[in-house]
């Protein structure tokens, strides 16, 4: 090799990806990427290996065809690394945190907030979570797969942030039926029952933690905190916590006759899929009388009383935040206006832990203590209802439990146990109508995917092109100026 012969262009990009090699080497201390600095020197300097030999081809239409792959190649490798160490695009499926971010609002997630974590299945497909769209398989491979590892960060989850993070009960799936999760369809079918019947449940899957469906929730437990809800106001460690100004809840809204507008709800900000109309006050289909009439003493027991004709006032159930709430109050034609009860409330395996019953509802919750990294718990009947799944599913623990209460962890017999990760816990602002922590659980550490940064793009859903679908006043801003 004659270094006399190397261009100055040459050895700026071996520089250039020296520098890279070496910074990711450090940083995520993954000490066998020094392997490929080798390669650099052999792609620059001493060619043994024809890396370009595609570019000397004598047949052009070859030649265009192998240097478009190869163009490909290198696009896929610089997304995974960007999607993997910094950011990723996200989509708000659902109405779980309106009216902090809404649903069409296309975001940038930062993985730098929390610091990026070694995917555990480092040989997937970018962009795809886990499922290509149409084919139906599997986007990744499972072989090889790393066990958890987080770099260094900008930062830690704090409370009140919204966080992305991967669904922790999405580790076992009825492929067919994603919603409710697995744990709670073995609840209600059983787990034979979900087993033996493909043709409504679809394959029993496992999926890695990097390759669960990602799920967007307002941190309002950090790990160590007791958590505890009462008449749908959270306390931590015993005191009140003050709810975001977006936060809301759903609520029944009678009016003299009048009925709401689409002016009035845009106004409000309430989407067409949010508006529920219990009674229009002029029933005449026989099921819509039929539910009137199933609905008397529910309603009469929430402070509404049907007029002299034996019918109701037009009512509506809506999502309202503490200001929606009052302009709803101040217009002339509502009458009256209860917050919806929790219906669900005393029904088993719809609330965490769902495969044992502790009372617990989505308006009274707890209380419950968020497992900390180094904490030990006495593994009691409750604790071990609480927390089986951590130390089994999360911890990967062998975790038995015997007829006469006897636990064993990994073959040996104990009463306590200390736990490896901290635990998170997150809620929707549109707490309603939100399936989070009160359904299944705690949010290890290992699943933190990212903190949102911006809006990028807004689409509503209710609006065409030419009436506002695009909201311009959402875009390019921080998710903080929503909060």
């Amino acid at each position: 090799m004659n270094l006399k012969n190397i261009s100055r262009r040459q050895w700026i990009n071996f520089g250039f990806w020296v520098v890279i090699i070496l910074f990711f080497t450090v940083w995520t201390s993954v000490w066998w990427l020094l392997l490929l600095l080798p390669v650099i020197v052999d792609i620059y300097f001493t060619k043994f290996i024809k890396w370009g030999a595609w570019k000397k081809i004598s047949n052009p239409q070859v030649r265009s065809a192998v240097n478009l792959i190869d163009d490909i190649i290198f696009a896929l490798v610089a997304v995974y690394i960007i999607n993997i160490f910094f950011f990723q695009n996200y989509q708000i499926p659902t109405s779980s945190l309106e009216k902090t971010l809404l649903v069409g609002d296309y975001l940038f997630v930062s993985k730098l907030s929390y610091g990026p974590r070694i995917p555990n299945t480092p040989i997937s497909f970018p962009l795809v979570q886990n499922t290509f769209p149409f084919l139906n398989t599997k986007s990744y491979i499972e072989w090889p797969r790393w066990g958890y590892k987080r770099v260094k960060g900008l930062g830690h989850v704090k409370r009140d942030d919204i966080v992305v993070f991967n669904f922790p009960a999405g580790d076992t799936i009825a492929f067919k039926v994603p919603n409710p999760d697995y744990y709670a369809l073995v609840e209600e079918y059983g787990r034979e029952g979900i087993r033996l019947n493909k043709n409504d449940f679809g394959e029993i899957m496992y999926r890695p933690v990097d390759k669960r469906e990602n799920f967007v929730k307002r941190c309002v437990g950090m790990p160590g905190d007791s958590l505890r809800i009462i008449n749908n106001q959270v306390y931590i460690n015993g005191e009140i916590q003050k709810d975001e100004k977006n936060v809301q809840y759903n609520y029944y809204v009678e009016t003299n006759g009048v009925q709401f507008d689409q002016k009035t709800f845009r106004k409000l900000g309430i989407s067409v899929e949010d508006q529920l109309y219990l009674f229009n006050g002029n029933e005449t289909d026989d099921r819509k009388i039929r539910d009137m009439r199933s609905y008397a003493n529910t309603l009469s027991g929430m402070g509404f009383l049907p007029n002299a004709e034996g019918r109701y006032n037009p009512i509506y159930v809506l999502p309202l935040t503490k200001e929606m709430l009052e302009k709803v109050k101040k217009m002339p034609f509502v009458t009256n206006v209860v917050i919806e009860p929790d219906f669900s409330a005393g029904s088993h395996g719809v609330y965490y832990p769902v495969d044992a019953y502790l009372g617990w509802s989505r308006d009274n919750y707890g209380p419950i203590w968020i497992p900390k990294k180094g904490a030990t718990v006495t593994l009691d009947e409750k604790n071990l209802a609480l927390y089986h799944r951590c130390i089994r599913n999360f911890e990967n623990n062998d975790l038995e439990i015997r007829p006469d209460g006897t636990v064993l962890i990994n073959g040996q017999q104990t009463t306590t146990y200390t736990f490896k990760y901290d635990y998170y816990w997150m809620m929707g602002d549109n707490r309603h109508k939100s399936a989070d922590s009160r359904s299944w659980g705690f949010v290890p550490e290992d699943h933190i995917v990212g903190k949102p940064i911006f809006v990028w793009l807004s689409l509503d859903k209710d609006r065409g092109w030419l009436d506002g679908k695009i909201r311009f006043n959402r875009m390019f801003r921080p998710v903080t100026a929503f909060n």
